[in-house]
């Protein structure tokens, strides 16, 4: 392992992540996607290119560069390519419908995107309704000619000068991303990060996760989504290997680990579901590991554990957000474990726990309450929606997450639930996560997700939704059953609904609202 040189980190933004890394360890493979192996110095050349070629287009400071495609070798170089146009980021999530994705790019003022093949028609579509983009480019890939496209070789061809570019003056407190929610209500919303947002957030995830040169991190994780994008960031910047998967797939992830000789393996609860449940797991090669991380929702202990089981390093666990560009808190990895906590606050951030209604001040140890953050992860505020903005972000800096928590007596932090996924039962407050917790803990459930549905005694009840594990007799008495042993009376799902799968976001996040869609008896 090689020694950090302090005067030769990146002090201003993540877009000088790849010269950095370029520089201490420029033969060394960087990236691997497919078949393709990519070392820091290509990467760096690469997207130098991209650079050049925005710059050839006047596409360059302030201009918004959307980027819409699975996750691909073309999307990483072009992400930090942007940045060192001086451009501000739009990472779009690539499940997002034409009109959805017409939306976006209107918000942002988009001047650029960058589509995988498969995305093209998409684009096409949607751009009909933008009038702000001048350059579409689309990655080599299987797909159609696009009247207004322009191929990736070519565009990368379209610089006289392809070398570095002179880095534009940025400071750490300019804009550097716009990223979008999910927009679980009404339209999504653009979270706005500084350059100093972005950088500080995978420079502190890597030190707490005690990242290294000698890392090798396999992850399918989205490249759009924030933790996709600092589990690879946080990785260049230590100058390991990201062994990056277009899409998840359980089998796949578990080879990779193995064939790669993988030291960490990053996703959401979802992901080590199906790779529990998959036939290869008992047999597969995983004795390299050293970490692990799972995020994004909360879980059951018990599948830590069975993961745990066979691979011998730590589980971090963690929370975060797109308003603050990643990671809020999360263990260490030399801290003593703190199973079912999220962990503590990144070096330099505040948490506070904070009352549900919305008040001033906070509430005792134990008890829960909204989580808040201040500090310098905390977005600038949403494009365009002052509104929005003001009903989060308090006049002092603390942003409200929405999300329910409590804290110990040692300072770690524990995630209830979603403030909004809350089922209010015959005045009672049931929290879907809690539910989910016990249910997942049934040795033949390999994913749960807990909906409410409208109820003229008690208001709202749970309903279950429940992926059986193969070849189980698992049936809706032994659920309830097994909610009785387990849950107080007014906690249990009123029904149990088996299905074949459940609906979640590009990151592998359960979307509890669209659990209805599952349920043949639900009426709206």
């Amino acid at each position: 392992m090689s020694d950090l040189h302090a005067a030769a980190l990146p002090s201003v933004g993540p877009g000088q992540i790849l010269p950095f890394a370029a520089t201490r360890h420029p033969d060394k493979i960087g990236l691997v996607v497919g078949d393709r192996r990519l070392t820091y110095r290509e990467l760096d050349h690469l997207s130098d290119g991209v650079a050049a070629s925005l710059r050839a287009r006047n596409i360059g400071p302030g201009d918004v560069v959307s980027l819409y495609g699975q996750n691909s070798a073309e999307w990483i170089v072009s992400y930090h390519g942007a940045l060192k146009a001086g451009a501000v980021v739009n990472p779009v999530n690539v499940m997002l419908t034409g009109p959805e994705l017409s939306y976006v790019l209107s918000d942002c003022g988009a001047k650029a995107v960058f589509a995988g093949a498969a995305q093209a028609d998409t684009v096409e579509g949607a751009l009909q309704a933008v009038a702000s983009v001048e350059l579409f480019c689309v990655f080599d890939g299987p797909g159609g000619a696009h009247e207004n496209a322009v191929p990736w070789a070519e565009f990368l061809d379209s610089a006289s000068d392809t070398s570095a570019p002179s880095a534009p003056k940025v400071t750490p407190k300019d804009l550097c991303c716009i990223g979008y929610t999910s927009g679980t209500t009404g339209h999504p919303k653009g979270a706005m990060q500084t350059h100093q947002a972005v950088l500080l957030n995978c420079a502190l995830t890597a030190t707490m996760h005690g990242r290294r040169d000698d890392d090798i991190v396999v992850t399918a994780l989205p490249a759009a989504h924030v933790y996709g994008n600092v589990a690879i960031n946080s990785t260049f910047l230590a100058g390991g290997t990201v062994v990056l998967m277009e899409r998840f797939d359980a089998g796949q992830a578990l080879r990779l680990i193995g064939t790669e000789n993988a030291t960490m393996f990053e996703g959401v609860p979802a992901m080590y579901s199906m790779m529990l449940a998959d036939p290869s797991f008992e047999t597969a090669e995983l004795s390299s590991l050293r970490k692990s991380t799972i995020g994004g929702q909360t879980f059951s202990p018990s599948l830590a554990e069975r993961w745990q089981a066979r691979v011998a390093g730590p589980v971090l666990e963690l929370w975060g957000m797109t308003e603050i560009a990643g990671l809020g808190t999360t263990h260490s990895l030399y801290a003593p474990p703190v199973p079912g906590s999220i962990g503590v606050s990144l070096p330099g951030i505040e948490i506070k726990i904070a009352p549900i209604d919305g008040s001033v001040g906070e509430v005792p140890v134990g008890t829960p309450g909204e989580l808040t953050v201040r500090g310098p992860l905390v977005m600038l505020g949403y494009h365009r929606r002052p509104d929005a903005t003001a009903e989060v972000l308090s006049p002092d800096g603390w942003l409200r997450t929405g999300d329910v928590a409590y804290v110990d007596d040692t300072g770690h932090h524990f995630v209830v639930d979603r403030l909004k996924d809350m089922i209010l039962t015959a005045g009672y407050n049931v929290y879907p996560a809690e539910i989910e917790r016990v249910i997942s803990s049934h040795p033949q459930v390999t994913m749960v997700a807990i909906g409410k549905r409208p109820d003229e005694v008690k208001g709202e009840v749970a309903v279950a939704y429940i992926v059986a594990a193969p070849d189980s007799d698992l049936d809706a008495t032994i659920i309830s059953e097994y909610c009785r042993v387990h849950l107080a009376a007014y906690k249990r799902p009123r029904e149990v609904v088996f299905v074949d799968a459940l609906p979640t976001t590009s990151s592998g996040k359960l979307m509890r609202r669209k659990l209805t869609e599952l349920d043949p008896t639900f009426t709206r």
